[in-house]
């Protein structure tokens, strides 16, 4: 993923790339790691390169764990930060909330896909009006978390808005016993049941499935391809400085409206 957005900050005529770190590429030129020609900078080691740099903005696509000292390294260090990494927990949240009050800003959002902040939206309008509802999400085979967190985001969102409307919790779980152990999936915010899937050759897919008496109705967004993140990441470059303290989602971007 580094090297994607490495290629979509160089290719974007109002950004400017000046600084890439990656400790295990270490002194390698951006061009051999991301094919950016006409550019002179070098993989460095450590997050200072982007102090010497003068970066203003660090995106971060790592594993949670690194991410958490990235993100603090960002807010201490006065640098705005765009993070796609997931696994937070809602205390890792409540602690950015926190660290990012001050000089720097961050937009955190599990996927930065344009049509799955659409997809997440659609879920919440149709939240109120179906019986029953789960989320299937499907990943490449080396994410680390599951289930994800976009499903995570479009079960708290169909939640939130079925609670606000008038119709009530979900309809109740037929299953009396599980022959194989978990073969019904978590069970996810506001009771709704989520189920994870990892295959090599997969990006990243979502698919939430609606049932009512007679009928089903599937909301399904599929990214193909590293680049369909890319829009929203650069979206998220451009409009961090001017979003005080931590934003949640690419929604919020996007002037899309929610539960």
């Amino acid at each position: 993923m580094g090297s994607t957005v490495c290629r979509a900050v160089a290719d974007d005529p109002e950004l400017e790339l000046v600084a890439a770190v990656d400790p295990r590429l270490a002194g390698i030129d951006i061009y051999q790691v991301a094919g950016v020609q006409d550019s002179d900078v070098q993989v460095e080691g450590d997050a200072e390169a982007l102090l010497r740099a003068e970066a203003q903005v660090a995106v971060d696509f790592t594993e949670v764990g690194a991410a958490r000292e990235n993100i603090r390294w960002c807010a201490a260090n006065g640098v705005h930060a765009v993070v796609g990494t997931t696994g937070f927990t809602r205390d890792d949240v409540i602690e950015l909330d926190r660290e990012f009050s001050g000089k720097s800003n961050c937009v955190l959002s599990a996927n930065f896909a344009i049509g799955a902040a659409l997809m997440t939206r659609f879920a919440e309008l149709a939240a109120p009006y179906v019986d029953t509802a789960e989320i299937v999400e499907l990943h490449h085979d080396a994410k680390l978390d599951a289930p994800s967190g976009t499903s995570l985001r479009i079960a708290e969102g169909m939640s939130k808005s079925r609670e606000a409307s008038e119709a009530g919790g979900w309809g109740a779980d037929p299953t009396k016993t599980e022959v194989v152990s978990g073969s019904r999936g978590a069970v996810g915010p506001g009771g709704i049941r989520m189920h994870s899937v990892r295959l090599r050759g997969l990006v990243a897919h979502h698919e939430v499935i609606f049932g009512a008496a007679g009928q089903s109705l599937t909301i399904r967004h599929d990214s193909y391809d590293r680049t369909s993140f890319m829009p929203g990441v650069l979206l998220a470059v451009k409009s961090v400085a001017e979003r005080p303290g931590l934003t949640l989602g690419l929604d919020a971007l996007l002037g899309l409206g929610g539960g």
